[in-house]
């Protein structure tokens, strides 16, 4: 008897081992799958809003290899904008116009990873229409943080104020450098180019060397955010493909800087960034002009500070076939600096600087400007505010003076509130 319970105590006592051992091998499968995860969660962005080391709202698998984040940004604004008498005519004597209430981005989103190496991003504006209503549609293949290749719709890598996340900006709008159409005085059957190059269809090799170099590479359509389609030919001239060919460089000396213009939960952090970036746009504005742009990137954040600026340059030269053996050089730049007196209150300055008529026409457009942000519940509602005034300085004629700022408001004011998660 005493044999038998023996022999059943040993039995009892080694499946209970092995049932244990089983149920260790699965946590650490689990433990196992969850790491493997996790290290690609850092991979995750939206460009909308903050998503990376956010677990938020998300689905995902059991199995941990499928994760789907969703995000919202919503921004309505009320704008005041006063022209000049200067830009109007007989059939229009409204000082004030292009002013009322507007929703400048309904944003809805879907970020995720999948089968671990890959991580993706949709984002659809309803406040566009046409392309644009696709604003974002791309793919990530994550080989690891030196070697990245990014396939489909998004920004394209120029220009710091379009490369931070947008519901992180330090002013509602970007710099008027960036955005405005510049001007060429011949008639051509084109739209005039500007600086920024902003959300196009491509592909780009990406990633981080050393914990302090980011680099980028990547080809492009050209056609901009309005376009999803593949329209391009091959170079008259040059005889290669019509597209837009970008490079960008960038130096960390303290590590990779985050995306944000000053967030009130990282007040405590100390980044630096250097950025040097180029691109040509091969027989750009519908196969009227090739166009270089070099840029020149600064970024400082430091605690409660925020500070950055931008120098760009443009050359507009027209194609062959338009028959004349004409380019044109553009300058811009700003600084831009936040900081916060408050956890929640942030007061800002830019200085905005543009020469749109061309070096070779004396004068240049000075738009300084002053803002304010308020962080109500963090960054998901925010209040920003700004105020615009444009400045003309060294025309040579009254007629260069009025043409150089023409379509762009002399006083200029924008209240935005933002919602976002």
């Amino acid at each position: 008897m005493k044999i038998k319970l023996l022999l059943l105590f040993l039995v009892l006592t080694a499946g209970g081992g092995n049932l244990a051992a089983q149920s260790s091998h699965r946590d650490s499968l689990k433990v196992e799958r969850k790491v493997s995860s996790s290290h690609y969660d850092k991979y995750i962005e939206s460009d909308v809003v903050p998503m990376g080391g956010r677990k938020g709202f998300s689905f995902e698998t059991k199995a941990g290899d499928f994760m789907l984040k969703p995000y919202v940004l919503l921004q309505t604004a009320a704008k005041f904008n006063y022209y000049d008498d200067e830009q109007l005519g007989l059939d229009d004597q409204d000082n004030v116009a292009n002013s009322g209430f507007e929703i400048p981005y309904a944003i809805l989103g879907f970020s995720g990873r999948a089968f671990k190496k890959l991580t993706f991003n949709l984002t659809l504006n309803a406040a566009k229409s046409g392309g644009a209503l696709l604003q974002q549609a791309w793919f990530d293949v994550n080989l690891k943080d030196q070697i990245r290749f990014r396939i489909g719709k998004f920004k394209t890598p120029f220009n710091q104020a379009y490369l931070v996340t947008l519901g992180e900006t330090l002013f509602p709008t970007v710099p008027t450098s960036l955005s405005t159409s510049l001007y060429m005085d011949r008639s051509i059957n084109s739209t005039t180019p500007t600086f920024a190059t902003g959300f196009d269809l491509g592909v780009m090799m990406h990633g981080l060397l050393g914990n302090k170099w980011e680099y980028n590479l990547g080809i492009f359509n050209g056609t901009g955010i309005d376009v999803n389609l593949a329209q391009k030919t091959l170079s008259d001239d040059l005889h290669i493909p019509s597209l837009l060919y970008a490079a960008r460089i960038a130096y960390m000396p303290k590590g990779p800087i985050p995306s944000h213009q000053g967030r009130i939960d990282d007040l405590d952090n100390d980044k630096i960034m250097f950025a040097l970036s180029a691109s040509y746009n091969v027989e750009a504005n519908w196969q009227t002009t090739n166009d270089l742009r070099l840029g020149f990137e600064f970024t400082y954040l430091k605690n409660r500070l925020y500070l950055s600026a931008e120098a760009y340059y443009l050359n507009s030269a027209l194609v062959k076939r338009q028959k004349v053996d004409v380019d044109y050089t553009y300058i811009g730049g700003y600084i831009q600096a936040g900081y916060f007196v408050t956890r929640k209150l942030q007061p800002a300055l830019r200085w905005d600087f543009l020469d749109r008529n061309s070096t070779d026409i004396k004068g240049f457009l000075n738009m300084p400007a002053i803002g304010l942000n308020y962080y109500i519940l963090g960054y998901n509602l925010k209040l920003q505010a700004m105020y615009q005034f444009l400045g003309r300085w060294g025309h040579a004629t009254q007629d260069d003076r009025e043409l150089d700022d023409l379509g762009l408001a002399q006083h200029g004011a924008m209240v935005m509130m933002q919602f976002s998660f």
